[in-house]
């Protein structure tokens, strides 16, 4: 911005900025977990919304044409608010195939078509159309994309009379016809396997998008910006190092960019941008009625004192990232170590990169490399013995890595490697639904392979959360802790609330899940849950144990671990 200057009010519930230049802004910090925004993005300025009828996080919210209110949440679908109701109707996917129903209840994209169709995305499982208002869908899942294009971006779903464009993690899907036939708009490698490639973009792991009012369309990707003036055919990229969460387009052919720091300005004709705020991380950027700029900024801890906690050095971080931080080096937050998100699936017993097909993945330590091939469900597999060992009090460990679903094995057995070693690059191979990388941490009392990799064991014997022996990303600390019922028992699958992570945006944090029967606490902590890379900070963790609401206050700082103990007597 070229000599604006500055007013700063308070207004109840956010920050509001206003400029002596022609551009106004409003920064909303939504208190995002557990009740829906009472101001929300393209509402009329004194709309208010019900609460909805259970406490659940709200990832998208979105007004149609003709003012009806779509909100999808995590893990309890889509609630909608017609124009004139005072109550929610709740849209949830049901496994009867004669309902039409949406094929996954963690929605975080709307669209709307000018014939009235209503587009959703999820966090997983593709996309679909309605165009009865939300009474039955078409969806776009597993079954139509394969092991690719299921996890649509943010607010990744924008349309232009007839034509949806749906963003997604392997690049741009789009319609022409409303759903009837798909191209793709990818990278050089996503090209390989598309089957209608409509354009070329550089990196296909596409983190926004937006459409101008010039016909225009802008996407965030993991290597910068890019442009489209003609549709998707042909695009003009601009290298950027942050990572955009947010894009608004101007009628100028400006654009606003939110990243994880803040907000800037882009100009596309002079290659420059100017910053606008440094700041908390931004959800996402809408343009009220009146043409000035809304913000949604995700709440930063501060430090309160006094906490619950204890804060001491991390024990064991001896292992280092597999995928590079100029990649996407962030753990996909819905299906961490021991979680089910929310009893979809089994106890998962590693973390998850999701990252472009082909992208590096590096050993995270020093060792011999003992299995190298397909192991589960043909999953292309690595495996590292580690050459330094865990001092238990039952006997000394050995610590393995195992990295799953590669595209391409570069490491053979019997091979030395070095930590950031490249030994393979992601993939979808196996039991997958996207590129990633799976990555196990086993901590096991035998030098026994087959108890590492066996592609009949579902459940292997020794892996241990991963989130305490790789290096936390720059700037973070880590938080683990137990869960007691009264009769001093640890609480399976109990929901840990109350922590914060921006990143990664696609993939959201909402809670913590407490460890189930084939999961297995770290020999060094004996932890129920754990949670890396946590921005510092103070926070207030909450988790319900037969019935009782038990509170704890943690203070989180980099480098360190934050130990946390819940118990019903003492709260």
């Amino acid at each position: 911005m070229r000599n604006a200057k500055w007013e700063m009010r308070n207004i109840p519930g956010s920050l509001a900025r206003r400029s002596t230049s022609p551009c106004h802004f409003a920064f909303r910090t939504p208190h995002f977990a557990f009740v829906l925004l009472v101001v929300a993005p393209r509402l009329a300025p004194a709309q208010a919304l019900p609460l909805l009828p259970t406490p659940v996080p709200v990832l998208a919210l979105a007004t149609a044409p003709d003012r009806t209110v779509w909100a999808g949440t995590y893990g309890e679908g889509i609630y909608v608010l017609r124009p004139g109701a005072s109550a929610w109707e709740h849209v949830a996917h049901s496994s009867d195939s004669a309902a039409h129903s949406i094929s996954w209840d963690f929605v975080h994209a709307f669209g709307f078509g000018r014939g009235g169709e209503v587009w959703y995305g999820t966090v997983g499982n593709g996309w679909g159309v309605s165009r009865d208002g939300g009474n039955t869908w078409t969806n776009w899942e597993l079954k139509q994309l394969g092991p690719e294009w299921q996890y649509v971006a943010p607010n990744g779903i924008v349309t232009r009379g007839d034509t949806v464009y749906v963003a997604t993690a392997d690049g741009i899907k789009l319609s022409f016809d409303r759903g009837g036939t798909w191209a793709e708009v990818t990278d050089s490698i996503g090209a390989t396997t598309a089957a209608h490639v409509w354009g070329r973009i550089a990196n296909q792991y596409v983190l926004a998008i937006a459409a101008g009012p010039d016909g225009s369309l802008w996407i965030a990707h993991l290597r910068g910006l890019a442009r489209s003036r003609d549709g998707g055919r042909s695009w003009t990229e601009y290298p950027a190092a942050e990572r955009g969460r947010a894009l608004l387009v101007n009628s100028d052919g400006t654009v606003w960019v939110g990243t994880e720091q803040g907000l800037y300005r882009f100009d596309p004709v002079r290659r420059a941008r100017s910053d606008v705020s440094r700041s908390a991380p931004v959800q996402a950027l809408t343009r009220t009625a009146s043409g000035s700029l809304q913000i949604d900024t995700l709440a930063t801890p501060h430090e309160r004192t006094p906490t619950d906690t204890m804060v001491s050095p991390l024990r064991h971080t001896w292992l280092a990232r597999p995928i590079a931080l100029t990649d996407q080096p962030y753990i996909d937050q819905t299906y961490r170590y021991g979680s089910t998100m929310g009893g979809n699936f089994q106890q998962h017993q590693g973390v998850e990169f999701n990252n472009p097909d082909g992208t590096p993945v590096h050993a995270i330590g020093d060792g011999v490399v003992v299995f190298a091939g397909p192991a589960e469900q043909g999953s292309n597999t690595v495996a590292i013995r580690h050459d330094r060992r865990l001092a238990a009090p039952d006997g000394a460990r050995y610590l393995f890595s195992t990295y799953y679903h590669n595209s391409v094995l570069l490491a053979k057995v019997g091979e030395r490697v070095k930590a950031g070693d490249v030994i393979a690059r992601v993939g979808n191979t196996g039991r997958a639904t996207n590129d990633h990388l799976h990555l196990e941490v086993h901590a096991s009392p035998y030098d026994s392979v087959t108890l590492i990799v066996d592609p009949n064991e579902r459940y292997p014997r020794y892996t241990v959360n991963p989130e305490l022996w790789i290096t936390p990303l720059p700037g973070t600390g880590v938080v683990a802790g137990q869960v007691w019922d009264a009769d001093g028992r640890p609480v399976p699958q109990a929901r840990v609330y109350g922590l914060r992570k921006p990143e990664p945006q696609e993939t959201p944090y909402a809670y913590a899940e407490t460890y189930g029967e084939h999961n297995h606490p770290d020999p060094a902590y004996g932890e129920d849950f754990a949670v890396g890379d946590v921005p510092p900070g103070d926070y207030t963790l909450t988790v319900a144990v037969s019935g009782q609401q038990l509170t704890r206050r943690v203070r989180v700082k980099a480098g360190a671990l934050t130990w946390v103990e819940f118990r019903p007597d003492a709260h």
